[in-house]
């Protein structure tokens, strides 16, 4: 089955490449230039995840937020022109599931949305890696009682790993489905966010028992290792 993805913008030129490219990407997609009918067709189409941009005639977005939260726990990217870093905390904090600035490009929002929406299937609900606990619907990470303070990537590493528990991931596919890059840069992120997280949960880092690099393909989590 098609999810399902409703558009809410009134810019409508980028609504037409939104709609057009997100059909061809192979999703059902419904638009809406207004938000005083925002609410209504959340109900009657049942988005997978919703676009939401900020500034509407009608209602703005901070405010459709918090009523599509009334009616649900329907997953919300909010798009905006505003980079400040205030309203990018306050959509965040009304329960946004991710914030994105225009002008985006579309790769990075559908590496997003595949993000979002793989969060929320919660394959994966949380996971324990040796004396560390990680949560992935509350977003929290404690060893021994103690808050790890993962960042929102940290996070998403370790939820795409941990989908994938044991298997190889290549470097390659975590750029391009947890960092939102169309095609692989010369860059070490992966490696420096892989170390960052070993340090916070391994008990000896460079012996790692959960975090694992396959040397030349990439990385592999193991939840429960044998002693």
């Amino acid at each position: 089955m098609k999810k399902r993805i409703l558009v809410v913008e009134d810019d409508r030129a980028l609504a037409r490449v939104l709609t057009d490219n997100l059909r061809y990407s192979g999703y059902e997609v419904a638009h809406l230039d207004d938000g005083a009918e925002v609410v209504g067709k959340v109900r009657s189409f049942a988005p997978d995840l919703v676009l939401l941009d900020v500034m509407l005639p009608g209602k703005d977005g901070f405010s459709l937020l918090g009523l599509i939260r009334q009616g649900g726990r329907t997953p919300v990217i909010m798009l905006t022109a505003r980079d400040q870093k205030p309203d990018k905390l306050a959509g965040l904090e009304l329960g946004a599931d991710d914030y994105v600035t225009k002008p985006f490009d579309f790769e990075e929002l559908q590496a997003r949305i595949r993000a979002v929406l793989r969060r929320a299937r919660r394959m994966v609900v949380r996971i324990a890696l040796g004396d560390a606990e990680i949560d992935f619907e509350s977003f929290k990470a404690t060893r021994n009682g103690r808050d790890l303070k993962l960042s929102r990537r940290e996070f998403d590493l370790l939820l795409y790993l941990a989908e994938r528990e044991g298997g190889v991931v290549p470097r390659s596919e975590l750029l391009r489905e947890v960092w939102g890059f169309p095609e692989e840069p010369s860059t070490r992120a992966v490696d420096y966010a892989i170390r960052r997280l070993r340090l916070k949960i391994e008990a000896d880092p460079r012996q790692p028992r959960h975090i694992h690099t396959v040397h030349g393909d990439g990385y592999s989590l193991t939840l429960n290792p044998s002693s």
